[in-house]
């Protein structure tokens, strides 16, 4: 038997079996049949039913009086330890919601994962703009402005691989050029913001700025997602850093007396990705 993966079922370890039962699931397929998983994670029914009955029995899926699996509260208990997850989430609440109040509109937290980002924290209020976001989405680091951030603070081995490869598009704002991209890269360092303009969706605009660690390492993102139309970029920027600059130090970072400066001579202008 081959598997998706395109490996005989035959050489893959115990471990990779395992964890494609996990992969299996996404926000696409949260619930799934012993045949489902089975097809999607490239296995045998027969092996299939054994791996999903011992991780079953260990908590990390549960199945319901249907006969359907669901991922089960004891991996959420293990991916809560991850220090990138639960612990920054508590940290940045506070300013998130600060940013929330002072915008009702769509306030994001995320963090890196390869050439992703993903949100782990999302507020939203009734009247926000609409976005494709919720907690644990996966975006392309290109085309928000989280992911603007997280990409331009990375070492340049990343950003070259990542400007190299394909840049997938969503609207006909989405940055596509290579050359461009690394343009909106640079001024973004140079701004400590960034700007998303329609990349996503032709109705919203987002400000994004980074958090640091102890270390001054850059270890999240947040945002605040806008309607394009009225957008006030200017009057978003200090606020989104102001939001950036609590959560950092709620995380034990403290900037220097020239970065501390900096940022009020720079308030006034921004990236533009139109």
């Amino acid at each position: 038997m081959t598997t998706d993966a395109g490996l005989p079922q035959a050489v893959r370890s115990a471990p990779d079996r395992l964890l494609s039962v996990l992969a299996a699931f996404d926000h696409d397929h949260p619930a799934l049949c012993l045949t489902d998983i089975s097809r999607r994670a490239g296995l045998s029914l027969t092996t299939t039913h054994r791996l999903v009955g011992a991780l079953t029995e260990w908590g990390a899926l549960e199945r319901d009086e249907s006969g359907v699996y669901h991922v089960g509260l004891r991996l959420w208990e293990v991916a809560a330890l991850a220090p990138r997850g639960l612990a920054l989430r508590q940290a940045a609440l506070p300013y998130l919601e600060d940013l929330y109040e002072a915008t009702h509109e769509n306030v994001q937290l995320a963090v890196r994962d390869g050439s992703e980002v993903v949100y782990i924290e999302w507020i939203s209020g009734r009247s926000a703009v609409g976005v494709h976001i919720r907690v644990g989405a996966r975006w392309p680091l290109h085309v928000t402005g989280v992911g603007l951030v997280l990409l331009a603070y990375g070492d340049a081995e990343l950003q070259q691989e990542y400007c190299a490869g394909p840049l997938a598009s969503f609207t006909p704002y989405t940055l596509t050029d290579a050359g461009q991209l690394r343009r909106v890269l640079a001024e973004v360092r140079r701004s400590g913001v960034a700007v998303s303009d329609r990349q996503v969706t032709e109705d919203a605009l987002s400000v994004a700025a980074p958090v640091r660690g102890p270390d001054g390492d850059l270890v999240a993102a947040v945002s605040v997602v806008v309607p394009e139309a009225g957008a006030q970029v200017p009057v978003l920027i200090p606020a989104v850093r102001l939001a950036a600059r609590g959560i950092s130090r709620a995380l034990g970072w403290q900037p220097e007396g020239s970065r501390a400066g900096s940022g009020s001579r720079r308030a006034g202008g921004h990236p533009s990705h139109r």
